[in-house]
């Protein structure tokens, strides 16, 4: 490249830097893991392509020349420049793990747990990719994802699963409302509508179940977080999938609006893409979703 006709010795540069910084030949020396007179050479040598001298030696100090002192800063900062954009790329290809799951997932059990692993990993950065649409492996921009269906998938290596149970549940306030008895038309129901139907529709559920009811859903969303939020705020009964919503019934904002639950038909999945690299981001990443997922 042009620009390297016009630099000189990269180790001669490196040299003046320590020499600056250090304010001794000797100093700099065994930081750079040399002698005195290796580092004298290469200030003679800088010295000899400037046509200048750089430093004013004394009995037993040296004192850099103006012109040195400047060219000096440039050095420390583009050096300064360098090392973090080595430190950052290191950090892009070692200790980052991309994980990728359904925005449902993420929002309800991904991100409540996910302080536990970044205090457990504190070098490791963390990236979520949360979409709805199937999320690709093969393109390399997931390390590892949380993918619902049936395996085998041949972009993906499984390494753990997980069932789920889907059951009515509302927010206390309603349950309160409707008091006792089956769930009926009297009843608010609130339904996802998605194009993806492994969530279950209402008329899925009755069907499944059996259950003796016509369900006339009064509130309809695009997303489950929304579905899901509208129970909280007691605008109805949703149909709750365990593992989504485990915090809140935990919390009490949600509760079983009856006891029939059903066993859905697909499992979570933990999965890999098959032709990715392994790193230790990944594989700590991977271990703790798995031990997270069945614990």
């Amino acid at each position: 490249m042009q620009f390297r006709r016009r630099l000189p010795s990269l180790t001669a540069l490196v040299t003046l830097e320590a020499v600056l910084r250090r304010k001794s030949f000797t100093l700099a020396a065994a930081e750079l893991g040399v002698t005195q007179a290796a580092v004298s050479r290469q200030i003679a040598l800088l010295e000899e392509e400037f046509g200048q001298s750089l430093f004013v030696r004394k009995h037993r100090a040296i004192e850099p020349t103006a012109a040195c002192i400047s060219l000096g800063a440039t050095l420390a900062k583009s050096f300064a420049d360098i090392a973090e954009s080595v430190e950052a790329l290191q950090s892009r290809s070692q200790d980052v793990v991309t994980i990728g799951a359904t925005v449902a997932f993420s929002s309800f059990w991904l991100l409540p747990r996910l302080a536990e692993f970044r205090r457990a990993n504190p070098g490791i950065l963390v990236r979520v990719i949360s979409q709805d649409s199937p999320i690709a492996l093969d393109g390399g921009e997931v390390d590892v994802a949380i993918r619902y269906g049936l395996p085998p998938f041949s972009d993906g290596t499984v390494i753990a699963s997980r069932g789920d149970v889907i059951s009515p549940v509302c927010s206390p306030d309603y349950l309160r409302r409707r008091g006792d008895g089956p769930l009926g038309s009297a009843d608010e129901f609130i339904e996802t509508d998605v194009v993806d139907r492994s969530w279950y529709s209402w008329s899925q559920w009755v069907s499944l179940t059996g259950a003796n009811m016509t369900v006339k859903p009064s509130l309809r969303f695009s997303h489950y977080t929304e579905t899901i939020a509208a129970a909280r705020a007691g605008q109805g009964i949703a149909l709750g999938w365990r593992m989504l919503i485990g915090t809140f019934l935990e919390d009490g904002t949600l509760v079983p609006a009856e006891q029939s639950e059903l066993a859905a038909e697909d499992r979570y999945n933990v999965i890999v893409p098959v032709k990715a690299k392994r790193s230790n981001a990944r594989d700590l990443a991977a271990a703790w979703l798995t031990a997270s997922l069945h614990g």
